[in-house]
């Protein structure tokens, strides 16, 4: 069974940065696409990026193009999600996700506030 655990998540002040982690164990890491999700108060879950296998291409929410960076580290099996540029909508608890086999991290608060 696979494990995900995110980390990072925190208050920041809009305009700033946050960068987030996802440690992973139990499967084979460096085969598979990795996606971010989060999960606004009142709102259904959405995808925020994804990362093939070998970090060679990603995908972004429109809203989050040219503000986030999603990569991976495969020797040590962890994904990161680099948040620029952010604005009070991007509030959220963000969940790390492996589609191939259904595991979801517990998932890391991001509060935008001044």
């Amino acid at each position: 069974q696979g494990q995900l655990v995110e980390s990072g998540g925190d208050l920041v002040q809009p305009g700033g940065s946050l960068r987030l982690s996802c440690a992973t164990s139990g499967f084979i890491f460096s085969m598979y696409t990795m996606n971010w999700y989060r999960q606004a108060p009142g709102k259904e879950r959405e995808l925020v990026a994804g990362i093939t296998s070998t970090g060679f291409r990603s995908y972004y929410l429109e809203s989050a193009r040219n503000r986030f960076t999603i990569s991976r580290e495969n020797a040590k099996n962890t994904v990161y999600l680099q948040l620029d540029q952010v604005t009070p909508e991007d509030t959220g608890v963000y969940f790390c996700h492996s589609a191939r086999f259904g595991y979801w991290g517990q998932g890391t608060q991001v509060t935008v506030s001044s």
